[in-house]
């Protein structure tokens, strides 16, 4: 049983030094965090000569490290209620200074008669059924009980104190602190003062209390480390890595033959440097892991923060869009009566300017319509009705609608409808914007030369593509395609009415037909391709493809 409690000692030792060095380390050397390095230091120096006394057969050399452990407990008050003052914020200097002051007394008579006065040899101290132990128990004098006083009544103190602040703060993760505290205090100093019963001559039960003193500083760096729970891992591996090097340096200090002093030597530095190397990569660890959680928290939170901005410029377009398409459509209209005369005769002149502003009309109108549109599908408002489409007839009157454009620029529209291609599947209105968004960019985007339109079938799709010789685009411009507000540069000289929304929207209509889209070019003033995929309906059909009406929410875009 004396070599269990022995080895227990060291265990409490090793505890102390990982902890407060742990603690000391994370923390910002100030304040609590220094107090509580210094309590576990106090503990270090009682609890490693603890360790050896207890193996201690001769009298004398008992008397030498009783006293020992005694020098350490004496700093064990003293560094506890300044830790404890210290972390609740109360100014208590004075009370501290003239309790250092009594500190630095003891320590100096700490080794006299008048603090321990001798050992008793115990050989029947009472631990459980053990009852044969011989044991050189310390044996108090006057100034060990002033101590005593002194310990007790600031551990008393200390705990008031912790009460009265636990009752006072509305902070909750305080209040989990202070419970830590509070419970490690009654463990760590319960457990302990069952020792001191057998130092005045007492043997009315065994010091089992020094199994529960390890606990204290457990819970002390718990309450410290504000529920860090990744420590936990540099904790346990800490202990476990100084609990091995007291042990190795307890068997060097006992050895007596100089093989196995020098084994025993070179496992203690082994361990020390491997120790040292597996601590380190394993606070490397959890600083990695605790950094990932704080990044993932604040691109949690940034979510949030963005979804909210981004239901809040969705409804302000949304209102925006509808205040202004209203007046703008009544402007469009009075000025398309004025045109045709509704109001009187007016001059040439007048005629070509009321057509720039109608035209000017036009354009800000079909842009709040693709704010409208893009708004509803990236909201998931936007329905789609399904249904069997003759696509060849469909790109036919889109032609039809837009040879005449075609032709004020001298450009070169052609299209030959082919026949016998079957049905496709899809929701008309929704893909003759496509269309004419393909046909209309290629007219607007084509100086001289021409715009090829074609419609084929290819595998279970029906593919519709537009080829024209207009400005082309570069590499770095084919990147950005598709994308919200974007636009390639020569467009943009060409036509700057464009709004960088029409492809965009084209592309969220394509994937919500389980399609495909597509644009490609050589380069430069070497023409555009752009191509769709629409799948047909006996296709559709036989692999279950949006055979119902669908919203946004609902397919993959």
């Amino acid at each position: 049983m004396t070599s269990l409690i022995g080895f227990f000692a060291f265990f409490i030792g090793a505890i102390n030094i990982g902890l407060g060095t742990l603690v000391f380390i994370k923390g910002p050397k100030k304040g609590p965090y220094v107090f509580y390095f210094l309590l576990n230091a106090a503990y270090v120096l009682w609890a490693i000569p603890y360790g050896i006394w207890v193996f201690q057969k001769n009298g004398e050399t008992a008397l030498f490290w009783s006293r020992m452990l005694n020098l350490g407990a004496v700093f064990i008050p003293l560094f506890y209620f300044s830790w404890i003052v210290s972390f609740l914020k109360i100014n208590k200097k004075r009370l501290l200074y003239f309790l250092g002051f009594i500190t630095f007394l003891f320590s100096l008579f700490s080794f006299s008669p008048f603090f321990i006065k001798g050992t008793l040899l115990f050989q029947n101290v009472k631990y459980l059924n053990y009852p044969t132990i011989y044991w050189h128990w310390p044996q108090a004098n006057f100034l060990y009980s002033i101590f005593l006083i002194e310990f007790f009544g600031l551990v008393i103190y200390a705990l008031l104190l912790l009460f009265k602040s636990y009752y006072k703060t509305n902070d909750i993760l305080f209040k989990q602190q202070i419970k830590w505290i509070v419970v490690g205090s009654l463990f760590g100093f319960g457990g302990g003062a069952t020792n001191f019963p057998l130092m005045y001559g007492v043997n009315l039960f065994s010091p089992l209390g020094m199994f529960v003193i390890g606990i204290q500083p457990v819970l002390f760096a718990v309450a410290m480390l504000k529920y860090r729970l990744f420590n936990i891992k540099v904790i346990a591996t800490e202990l476990s890595i100084f609990a091995l090097w007291i042990f190795l340096l307890f068997r060097l200090l006992v050895d007596q033959t100089l093989r196995e002093r020098f084994i025993d030597g070179g496992l203690f530095i082994l361990s020390i440097f491997v120790g040292v190397i597996l601590i380190r990569s394993v606070i490397k660890e959890v600083e990695q892991r605790e950094r990932l959680e704080i990044l993932t928290k604040q691109l949690e939170s940034a979510n949030v923060e963005l979804k909210r901005l981004d239901a809040a410029k969705s409804e302000f377009v949304s209102i925006v869009s509808h205040q202004l398409r209203t007046p703008l459509t009544a402007v469009k209209g009075y000025i398309s009566m004025i045109k045709e005369g509704t109001y009187g005769k007016i001059t040439a002149i007048q005629q070509d300017v009321l057509e720039k502003v109608f035209q000017s009309g036009e354009r800000l109108i079909a842009f709040i319509n693709d704010l409208l549109n893009l708004n509803r599908i990236e909201d998931g408002r936007i329905t789609y009705a399904f249904a069997a489409v003759d696509l060849a007839q469909m790109v036919d009157e889109v032609v039809f609608d837009l040879k005449a454009i075609a032709e004020l620029k001298k450009l070169k529209l052609t299209w030959i409808k082919p026949h016998g291609l079957p049905m496709a599947w899809a929701d008309a209105d929704k893909v003759r914007q496509v269309v004419i968004n393909f046909i209309d960019n290629s007219i607007k985007y084509t100086e001289q030369g021409s715009v090829n339109v074609g419609l084929k079938l290819e595998n279970d799709f029906l593919v519709f593509a537009v080829k024209d010789t207009g400005v082309g685009m570069d590499a770095e411009e084919k990147t950005r395609l598709f994308k919200k507000f974007e636009r390639g540069e020569g467009g943009k000289l060409l036509y700057t009415g464009g709004t960088g929304l029409g492809l965009y929207v084209a592309k969220l209509m394509a994937d919500a037909h389980h399609g495909e889209i597509s644009g490609v070019s050589e380069g430069k003033s070497k023409g555009s391709t752009f191509t769709i995929k629409i799948p047909t309906e006996e296709f559709a059909k036989k692999n279950n493809i949006n055979q119902n009406s669908i919203d946004t929410k609902n397919n993959n875009t």
